[in-house]
């Protein structure tokens, strides 16, 4: 069949090791840190999200990425579905659910139990794991020349690459593969971050009252994109989920902002009614009525409000200009990385045949929620089978 070299011991690159092995392929994986699923095993401290029970029409609209053809998700996730993954985590042994909002975890909440079983089926199907190898230099070829670090070197038929973007840093993920590919002439996008949180410079006489202070059930938008969920007030801005949908937006504005519905299910009509006929202290008797919280209180309080009318105004659209991203190293995703022109439909570099490329690497993105496991576990499923097809040709 041939040998196939992984780089990178994340979600993707373990997926592609283990579609790669299970076919009979020889299979190297190596990573530049001792260990592999370092990532994995922190997104298991919030329970592991694997993937979203939404229906898959929905599902697949909720990936982006500059020159992406609209359908290639949706052709991607068709073959490794939401429901493939779950399959796929009870056949390890691990059981799943959906939680209320859709959500789907394993059921003990845990990552390392998963890990465990995983990486004891790779070297069950004759993966061979090298830690410790980070990646220096790829001489392009047949066959194709692997360089690392302190002069370590191997040379494999086809190779796919699972490095990560560039956030959590610590885990491996540092993006410091971006000039080993320049140097092969891989156009990459710079690699930004996504699903994070925004600074906004809040009045010193509120920071106290709202740091750390949620707001729940409001609508959010950046121009004419609604996120719906909760925000959380930060010393230095937002966080979030119904922000974090709105990265992909709010990045391509000169001068971003977000627009904060704080009562959905009332127009201003209905909230004008609902107070009644007050001749002053609008905000304070709205406190009450409205049932504003006191995030949203606080940051109401910013202005003077000379009628109900323009208080209800500002309840429906109270706007925060933001003025830059988190850093990248805070990110829970990150958004650039290897242009989609670059790639086949089976994602190996159209200029160097029998190179692939998986995850988060590739210049895509989505929301948090599962939908960043499972694009992992679809691409990694795809460059696979490609790198198996670019080999059989061989044979």
């Amino acid at each position: 069949m041939g040998r196939i070299s992984i780089i990178g011991g994340g979600p993707a690159g373990l997926r592609a090791a283990e579609i790669a092995s299970a076919a009979g392929a020889e299979v190297t994986l190596f990573d530049a840190k001792p260990s592999v699923g370092r990532k994995f095993l922190i997104a298991g401290k919030g329970g592991l999200n694997l993937t979203h029970g939404e229906d898959l029409a929905s599902f697949v609209t909720r990936y982006r990425g500059p020159d992406l053809a609209n359908d290639f998700f949706q052709k991607l996730i068709g073959e490794f579905t939401p429901q493939d993954l779950r399959a796929w985590a009870a056949d390890l042994g691990v059981e799943t659910f959906q939680a209320s909002s859709g959500r789907v975890y394993p059921k003990a909440l845990k990552a390392a139990p998963l890990l465990r079983r995983w990486v004891g089926r790779l070297k069950e199907n004759g993966t061979r794991f090298e830690m410790n190898h980070r990646l220096a230099r790829i001489q392009p070829g047949s066959p194709i020349r692997l360089e690392f670090g302190q002069g370590a070197s191997h040379e494999t038929d086809a190779v796919i690459l699972a490095l990560g973007g560039g956030s959590w840093p610590n885990t491996g993920s540092d993006g410091s593969w971006t000039e080993v590919l320049t140097k092969i002439g891989v156009q990459i996008h710079p690699l930004q971050p996504a699903n994070c949180g925004w600074e906004h410079a809040w009045p010193d006489e509120i920071v106290e009252v709202i740091e750390g202070q949620p707001l729940k059930n409001i609508h959010v938008r950046a121009r004419n994109q609604l996120a719906i969920g909760e925000l959380m007030l930060t010393r230095y801005g937002l966080e979030g989920g119904a922000i974090y949908q709105l990265g992909h937006e709010l990045r391509s504005q000169a001068h971003p902002a977000i627009a904060i519905d704080f009562k959905p299910t009332f127009d201003e009509a209905g909230l004008i009614s609902k107070l009644g006929n007050p001749r002053k202290d609008f905000l304070k008797i709205a406190r009450s009525a409205w049932k504003l919280s006191d995030a949203a209180h606080a940051l109401l309080s910013q202005k003077d409000y000379p009628s109900i009318e323009s208080l209800a105004r500002e309840v429906k659209h109270h706007v925060i200009p933001l003025t830059c991203p988190r850093p990248i190293e805070e990110a829970i995703s990150s958004a650039g990385g290897i242009g989609w022109s670059e790639l086949n439909e089976d994602l190996m570099l159209k200029k160097l045949p029998g190179l692939f490329a998986a995850g988060e690497m590739i210049d895509w993105e989505a929301p948090t929620g599962g939908y960043l496991m499972q694009g992992c576990f679809a691409t990694g499923t795809r460059a696979a089978h490609g790198a198996l097809a670019f080999l059989r040709q061989f044979d």
